[in-house]
């Protein structure tokens, strides 16, 4: 079996997680919207990575929406006591299976509610709220009506731990004021570095950050830089591309997602490959300005 500890441990909120974890993103339908074509499957997909030792679950209410959250309580409750669940709030989903806000205080406040009956639990140790003020990436605007909504939910003992997803700089900065922030979850890979000063900012702030997408939004030139390393090491590109957010920072959690045990198993297994500084620059080139 992998040993997906060798890879390290970092903090979230209050516990002490693997740095290689799961994203469930992939077990709802097409475009994240309604039920999976094979639920056992995704079942056992769940089942399979607790049982690789993965202690940290990413998901939201708004995958299905509901069903993602509904299946994993199906697979895993009652859950393991060092399993760490992550859902994010801000969005709801259209009829059409489109994104839409859903930041105001009783949209947030119904959120954690819906969270928290479909997953089965009592409390949620960790809510990023996404900004949604735009939806394809982060735009600068004031979170803190909803963060301090959510900052609320937390006093009432609802929420352990809240994190920022979809955000810049300012606004964790900005969030700091109102909140403890646990984590941070934007876009980075090795083709789109943007974050590259703030992840080293977090680390000194002891604060995780979670790279979502990482292997999206690659230019075709981009995709075979990185399929060459990866064949050259006998690795897939989605190993190599993990391997590199591992050795990037010591505070990058991963969490890859799919519906595939085989896959899940092929991308736990990121944590045996070693990357030497002549693939470190090879690839560091891929996201160069």
């Amino acid at each position: 079996m992998i040993d997906i500890g060798k890879a390290g441990t970092f903090t979230l909120g209050v516990r002490t997680v693997k740095r290689v974890g799961y994203g469930a993103m992939q077990l709802a339908g097409p475009g994240v919207f309604g039920p999976p074509k094979d639920r056992a499957g995704a079942v056992a997909v769940l089942r399979a990575a607790v049982e690789s030792g993965v202690d940290h679950i990413d998901t939201s209410d708004f995958y299905g929406p509901h069903i993602t959250n509904q299946i994993i309580r199906e697979a895993l409750h009652p859950y393991r006591d060092d399993l760490v669940i992550v859902t994010k709030i801000s969005a709801r989903r259209g009829e059409d299976g489109s994104w839409i806000p859903a930041m105001s205080p009783k949209e947030l406040t119904q959120a954690v509610h819906d969270n928290l009956r479909n997953l089965g639990l009592d409390v949620l140790e960790v809510v990023n709220l996404r900004s949604m003020l735009d939806v394809h990436g982060p735009a600068e605007g004031s979170l803190e009506e909803p963060l301090a909504t959510l900052a609320e939910l937390q006093r009432q003992g609802l929420v352990h731990h809240i994190g920022l997803s979809n955000v810049t700089p300012t606004q964790i900065a900005d969030g700091r004021r109102i909140c403890k922030i646990a984590c941070v979850q934007n876009l980075y890979n090795l083709a789109h570095r943007d974050d590259d000063a703030l992840i080293d900012d977090l680390a000194k702030h002891g604060t995780a950050y979670v790279p979502f997408f990482p292997l999206g939004g690659f230019t075709p030139l981009q995709s075979t830089a990185l399929s060459d390393v990866a064949s050259s090491l006998g690795a897939t590109p989605m190993q190599v591309a993990l391997a590199w957010l591992l050795q990037r920072a010591p505070n990058i959690l991963l969490i890859p997602g799919t519906s595939s045990v085989g896959h899940l198993h092929e991308n736990l297994a990121a944590v045996d490959l070693t990357l030497d500084s002549d693939a470190v620059a090879k690839l560091d080139r891929i996201g160069a300005k």
